[in-house]
């Protein structure tokens, strides 16, 4: 069993019977979403948020029963993947593109739980490009205000066939090569300030909880929010 697989295993067992869970996106949250399935085989009563198109419909071909937020107001848990795992659990997150979806659905659940493997894990944010999602119109102005705050050059994001990748709700991603991130609820909050930004990378004071594992062993950090 790798670090990925084993982490999002054991996120598995924050799960209790009769539980409404957002579902993650990403190569570690994949695996919580297929050892949830397995306990929905085995006669576990889930429903879930999905955080994106693809865990959607990961978690409808493993039999996992999906809700929206039309229907549930609240999540009893949120499980999730992160790109860099900072001080007092501040998270980088949406290198898969489901920045805004995944901070809706962590917002809404009563705990959230991010779960990743040892590398993961840093002293300070801000190796991993920050992503920040721009409606699609004068996103090229929107970028240069977004280059103010983070003192980065913003990179939009493409797809495979090198046209401009859109998120599922139909947005641009601007990828910013930051370097260290000493004060991210300031640069979150500046971020969110500005004309054109829907959202931004920086999940802080969010988790509470990480699920960090090596292919051998597996830690749990509480947070202290």
């Amino acid at each position: 069993m790798n670090a990925k697989q084993r982490a999002g295993f054991k996120a598995v067992e924050f799960v209790e019977d009769g539980m409404i869970v957002g579902l993650g996106t990403g190569s570690t949250a994949f695996w919580m979403v297929e050892r949830l399935g397995a306990r929905v085989r085995a006669g576990m009563r889930v429903r879930g948020v999905p955080t994106s198109r693809r865990t959607e419909e990961q978690a409808r071909s493993l039999g996992i029963p999906l809700v929206t937020f039309a229907e549930v107001q609240e999540l009893d848990l949120a499980i999730d993947g992160a790109d860099e795992i900072g001080p007092g659990l501040a998270l980088i997150k949406g290198g898969g593109g489901a920045l805004l979806r995944e901070k809706l659905v962590a917002a809404a659940a009563r705990r959230f739980v991010v779960v990743a493997d040892a590398g993961k894990k840093v002293e300070v944010l801000g190796k991993f490009p920050l992503p920040v999602e721009v409606v699609p119109f004068a996103w090229e102005v929107t970028a240069r205000r977004v280059a103010a705050v983070t003192s980065a050059e913003p990179i939009v994001r493409r797809a495979d066939d090198g046209g401009i990748y859109a998120t599922d709700n139909g947005n641009y991603i601007l990828d910013c090569r930051c370097g260290e991130i000493r004060d991210a609820e300031r640069m979150e909050r500046e971020l969110k300030m500005l004309t054109g930004v829907v959202e931004c990378g920086l999940f802080v004071g969010v988790a509470d909880l990480a699920v960090v594992a090596t292919d051998d062993d597996v830690e749990v950090i509480i947070s202290q929010k």
